[in-house]
């Protein structure tokens, strides 16, 4: 794969509408701005407003719980007893959607560059509460299906994608603590969302619990998303007058999925999604086979919560400082530790470690990944490159359950599936560690004009 440094925005040429001309003066910016940390260092917000960009991501990250995984599995059993449909068939609508909403993100990625982060949120909130309020009135397996793709897509994929992106765009001080801070509250709501759900819908019914998940949705995510700043340049002022925005240079999408750095974030975030999925999906039963009780294997969610937010504020607060592949690499090893030791997984130590090891995956990949990808391709044009990496995650997603069920089936138990799954951390940590770092993409060093 090749590393070409990248060509300017083109969103950065005047628009015809508005000539550069003697009568049209021209508003000159205060300061140029570069994708990398070397040239922005000192720009981006700081005080009050970076604390309220970390925090409103991190509160959009935790409200995408409703079309996770996590925020969708305390619906399974009540809908297969209500709507009078089997395992398998709400198993394979759940695939379905999963693998629809991941082909949308790149779509998504390129709307947030276009249009800002803030208009997307605002967008997407609104959605993900209309699709709430229509999966309440769903009455067979045909409905719960469109429902979970629209779950899915605007949950899971779009509010992820923007909440992150958001932040990354937004926030240049310290962009990796900020992007730890909000990842960890994200975390964090997702992890307890179930609890919650499930209290709510043996305190009601289904349909009520999905009309009070898109009241907090649209409550919460329409007045906050009104209240930030915008993420894009204005371009012309009310009068006309053109403005030329702040120069920000980047590696282009297709330029970034030409380079092996993009790939082997991609990949790592693909192993992650896959396994953890499974796991999530399968867990009480691989456990339970191998002498857990059905509490003690729920219970190993409690040392994956507590490591992956340790780890996410961990490396959120050193990446600005070190190689985001750092992240990469433990992430990797800590996957494979967890896939090696969950075959003799026993009551006790053995199962709070890998607990552990499992919740250190998905942290230390989480505090650094976001960040990777703004330190390598630049912030121009982040949104599109991240959709297209959140897509090939997102349908990661889809197949781990698909991969322990088959791997179960064929062998007849989990051994075989662990072990193999231990093989893709390993090819990840091979592929970062010989991948060329990306050229920085700087406007004001030769060599960066157009091809």
């Amino acid at each position: 794969m090749t590393q070409h440094p990248p060509s300017p925005d083109a969103e950065n040429t005047p628009d015809p509408a508005f000539p550069i001309t003697g009568s049209v003066p021209i508003v000159e910016p205060e300061l140029t701005s570069g994708a990398s940390e070397r040239s922005t260092s000192g720009a981006g917000p700081r005080g009050a407003m970076w604390l309220f960009i970390v925090l409103a991501g991190g509160v959009f990250a935790a409200l995408t719980a409703p079309g996770q995984t996590a925020g969708l599995s305390p619906f399974t059993d009540p809908l297969i007893a209500e709507l009078g449909i089997g395992r398998t068939d709400i198993s394979f609508s759940y695939l379905i959607a999963t693998l629809a909403g991941a082909s949308a993100m790149p779509l998504v990625g390129r709307a947030l560059d276009r249009y800002g982060a803030r208009l997307a949120i605002l967008v997407i909130g609104l959605i993900l509460g209309a699709v709430l309020i229509a999966v309440s009135f769903v009455t067979d397996i045909l409905g719960l299906t469109f429902s979970y793709v629209g779950l899915r897509m605007s949950g899971q994929g779009a509010l992820t994608l923007a909440s992150t992106t958001l932040v990354a765009r937004l926030v240049i001080h310290r962009s990796g603590l900020a992007l730890g801070l909000s990842g960890a509250m994200g975390a964090a709501g997702i992890s307890l969302a179930p609890v919650g759900i499930e209290r709510l819908i043996a305190a009601t019914d289904i349909a009520t619990a999905f009309r009070i998940e898109a009241a907090v949705v649209i409550a919460i995510i329409v007045p906050l998303a009104l209240l930030l700043p915008k993420d894009r340049p204005q371009t012309h002022t009310d009068t006309g007058t053109l403005i030329i925005p702040d120069v920000e240079t980047g590696y282009t999408q297709s330029q970034a999925v030409r380079t092996w750095m993009f790939w082997a974030f991609t990949m790592a975030g693909f192993t992650v999604g896959m396994m953890v999925t499974g796991l999530a999906f399968h867990l009480i039963s691989i456990l339970g086979a191998q002498g857990l009780t059905s509490f003690e294997a729920a219970s190993n969610f409690i040392p994956q919560t507590i490591a992956a937010l340790l780890l996410t504020l961990g490396f959120g607060a050193i990446v600005d400082h070190t190689d985001p592949r750092v992240g990469l690499v433990v992430a990797m090893l800590s996957m494979g530790g967890a896939m090696v030791l969950l075959p003799f997984v026993t009551p006790g130590l053995s199962g709070i470690v890998f607990g552990l090891l499992l919740g250190s995956a998905q942290g230390a990949l989480r505090g650094v990944e976001a960040a990777g990808f703004v330190r390598y391709f630049g912030r121009a044009h982040i949104g599109g490159i991240r959709g297209i990496s959140t897509a090939v995650g997102l349908a990661s997603t889809s197949l781990g359950p698909l991969y322990f069920a088959l791997g179960l089936e064929w062998t007849g138990s989990y051994l075989a599936p662990s072990l193999w799954g231990a093989l893709l951390p390993v090819g990840v940590i091979v592929l970062a560690l010989l991948a060329p770092v990306p050229k920085p993409a700087l406007a004001d060093e030769p060599g960066n004009e157009p091809d």
